[in-house]
């Protein structure tokens, strides 16, 4: 293993009814709040209701942030920073899933810069304070209740970047898996493809010597492989609702990069997926994974996908390594279009060929010209994946 240093500060509460901690919790850091959360279904199945009536009951000020786009956009972070400032803002609570909870945190760590708010997307390091950020989670999806990142679209430029900042990660949050037993299905589908792709960045390393991470990163996989479709069939189910929801935290928390070297590929390509056409950014990483992992395949390559084949599919390990392979990346395409019906093709979800090119050069933009670790890929290894895939 690699070098690493461990902090994971976010306190969790997990449970039914563990949103009784929320006025006690948030008055630690203050008493005005902005409530921030997305189209209205929280209000709908009376999580607002009972969130509002807490704060209430402690006296609590509250002002609200509705309106968070599913790729929350830099426009709606600006109105929020700007409530903060009016009111003095103390603490901001984010009520939804991961794009609530995204645009909560750039919201909080733009409150104390003067410029424009793209900026600290831009550049981390011009964050130098951050309100203290809360969330109560209705969805598992992006792991953001339990990480310092952000991933913000500006669709004047269309792009979709990550903004970052130890203090970005919430001081709170509450994950009660009944809050999710309403979530539609498609939405269930795209959580449930975006944990297994969170885990994917980090397990398809070049690290060899990370065997408790690795193993331990099986597990979420093979947890959402067996709760994702019961979840769709049965979505009172607490038993798949509570495990899909802290395998959300597990997966992107920090636990399994500790100890190795990583380089993110999938999610960067999808980025620019979702930056220019708007699409589910769960849907787009279902698309897009199989066919990179068919691309990245080859001699130098082909002993992690045994290892995932064998692990987390059950192949028989006796098989030919690049039959285990293959199956095992068929395996993951089957998983996403049959047992949680994704689409299979770009061209479903509305993208052709047209903008195909300067979304693979935009996904490298940043990176140095390559992304991923276990075999990166260059602009011009992209776009051919970008056109498998369609």
């Amino acid at each position: 293993m690699v070098d690493f240093e461990y902090s994971i500060p976010t306190k969790i509460f997990f449970g039914k009814d563990k949103i009784n901690v929320l006025g006690r919790e948030v008055k630690k850091y203050g008493s005005k709040v902005l409530i921030v959360y997305g189209g209205g279904s929280i209000k709908r199945n009376g999580i607002y209701d009972k969130a509002i009536s807490i704060l209430k009951e402690n006296g609590i000020s509250y002002y609200e942030l509705p309106g968070v786009e599913p790729n929350p956009r830099i426009t709606t972070v600006k109105k929020g920073i700007d409530i903060c400032k009016e009111n003095g803002v103390e603490l901001v609570l984010a009520i939804g899933g991961g794009s609530a909870i995204d645009c909560a945190k750039v919201v909080a760590a733009g409150c104390d810069y003067e410029g424009d708010p793209w900026d600290i997307v831009l550049d981390g390091s011009k964050i130098k304070k951050v309100l203290p950020i809360a969330s109560i989670l209705t969805l598992a999806a992006t792991g953001s209740e339990m990480d310092s990142w952000a991933v913000i679209n500006n669709m004047e430029t269309n792009e979709k970047l990550i903004a970052a900042h130890p203090d970005m990660a919430p001081t709170f949050s509450i994950l009660d898996p009944t809050y999710t037993f309403t979530v539609p299905k498609n939405q269930t589908a795209a959580g449930t493809a975006d944990i297994m792709s969170h885990v994917f960045e980090v397990y398809f390393s070049n690290t060899k010597t990370a065997y408790l991470q690795d193993r331990m990163a099986e597990a979420v996989l093979r947890t959402c492989i067996k709760y994702g479709k019961i979840a769709l069939e049965h979505p009172s189910d607490y038993e798949a609702r509570a495990n899909l929801m802290w395998a959300s935290s597990l997966a992107i928390n920090g636990l399994l990069t500790y100890g190795k070297d990583t380089n993110w590929s999938v999610h960067l390509m999808e980025h620019e997926l979702s930056a220019f056409y708007d699409i589910t950014h769960g849907v787009g990483l279902a698309i897009l994974t199989p066919n990179w992992m068919e691309y990245i395949l080859n001699n130098d390559t082909v002993y992690k996908f045994v290892e995932y084949g064998v692990n987390v599919w059950g192949i028989d390990k006796e098989k030919n390594h690049y039959d285990i392979a293959h199956e095992a990346i068929e395996k993951t395409r089957d998983y996403f279009v049959n047992a949680l019906g994704i689409p299979a093709r770009l061209k479903e979800v509305g993208i052709g060929e047209d903008k195909l090119d300067i979304m693979a050069k935009e996904s490298v933009k940043l990176t140095g010209g390559t992304v991923g670790n276990l075999r990166p890929v260059n602009a011009n290894e992209i776009l051919e994946i970008f056109k498998k895939s369609l």
